[in-house]
């Protein structure tokens, strides 16, 4: 029997067992420039402990942190398609771009890190979708950074769902289906050091990626954990569409438009330093290959006035199809 480990700074946290569980996939996915991506994953807990090997670093949520609100796939391009979404949407703001034109085995992007001004009620959040299924019996993988809290650090999240939400799927390590294998990387705890405006840009590598039928996921060079392919129906073979981009959720309490910031808080028009961007921008196809997403990505906002997204034609130098997004919510031109 192992004893769980109190993690010294940040005590919400203790290891956790991993017994019968796939530990690795069978190989590391290396991207387009992966000369940039060796960074290792460091959190503050990481001062004082990380779990020893053969368990993982399980963190307790706030009360009322993973059930007050939850991410919603956006699904633009069913708007085009004419099919009607089945689920509520009211209160979820996106920013983002998509690609549904074939099969997909992975998504990955680099996402800059920040931290967004909350109200009361709301969240922010910066993150990739990975879908399939019609809108009744919806399938999502979703990964990214979140701030639910006023003053709160991003922190990075997982989430799934195979009934459009009803009633299977959560966040992080919330209920069985996400199975987390590395032992350093505390999910749901906080992502520093963070980007400043007109400062020291910072951000994450995330990618999303089929292996022997499981969908794992990495962050910088790190495999961190995968979803089991037996947790899905038309996921359990491969993706339909994939979405990068931002997301916000208005509890209404203010009486007018939420000010609750997406991305750094700043329109895409500022550009780098100033707005937010999803960098590197790629799919991966049926043989395995990292695809730049190039012309196969569509722009689409909720209400452009509050949230936009601009795409940057320009693909010289290492970062690829990207897209800065973001806004600061309520103003003069977003009552």
């Amino acid at each position: 029997m192992i004893i769980p480990l109190l993690i010294g700074s940040l005590p919400s946290n203790y290891c956790k067992p991993t017994i019968g569980f796939v530990m690795e996939p069978s190989f590391i996915r290396k991207v387009t420039n992966e000369e940039l991506y060796n960074a290792e994953l460091f959190q503050g807990w990481h001062e004082d402990e990380e779990c020893p090997e053969g368990t993982i670093p399980i963190r307790h949520a706030r009360p009322g942190e993973y059930s007050a609100h939850r991410t919603i796939a956006p699904l633009a391009h069913r708007k085009e398609l004419n099919i009607r979404r089945n689920y509520d949407t009211t209160g979820h703001e996106y920013a983002q771009a998509y690609s549904s034109f074939g099969n997909y085995n992975g998504a990955h992007a680099t996402i800059n890190l920040w931290s967004p001004q909350i109200m009361d009620g709301d969240f922010s959040l910066a993150q990739i979708w990975v879908v399939a299924g019609p809108d009744n019996e919806l399938n999502t993988i979703e990964a990214g950074w979140r701030v639910s809290f006023h003053n709160g650090q991003p922190k990075f999240f997982v989430y799934w769902t195979r009934d459009t939400y009803d009633k299977t799927g959560c966040q992080d390590l919330a209920c069985p289906g996400f199975v987390q294998v590395d032992r350093k990387f505390a999910i749901g705890s906080p992502l520093s050091p963070v980007s400043t405006y007109k400062g020291t840009q910072h951000d994450i590598r995330v990618t999303i990626y089929k292996d022997k039928g499981n969908w794992w996921l990495q962050v910088q060079n790190q495999a961190i954990g995968y979803w089991p392919h037996s947790i899905f129906t038309h996921l359990a073979n491969v993706a339909t569409s994939l979405s990068w981009g931002g997301e916000i959720y208005s509890s209404g309490k203010e009486g007018h438009h939420t000010s609750t910031h997406m991305g750094s808080g700043h329109f895409p028009s500022e550009g780098f330093g100033k707005a937010s961007y999803f960098r590197n921008i790629q799919y991966i196809d049926s043989n395995g290959k990292f695809i730049d997403a190039g012309e196969e990505l569509h722009p689409d906002t909720t209400k452009s006035s509050c949230y936009d997204i601009s795409l940057v034609t320009d693909k010289n130098g290492d970062n690829g199809t990207q897209f800065y997004f973001g806004g600061p919510g309520y103003s003069a031109t977003c009552p």
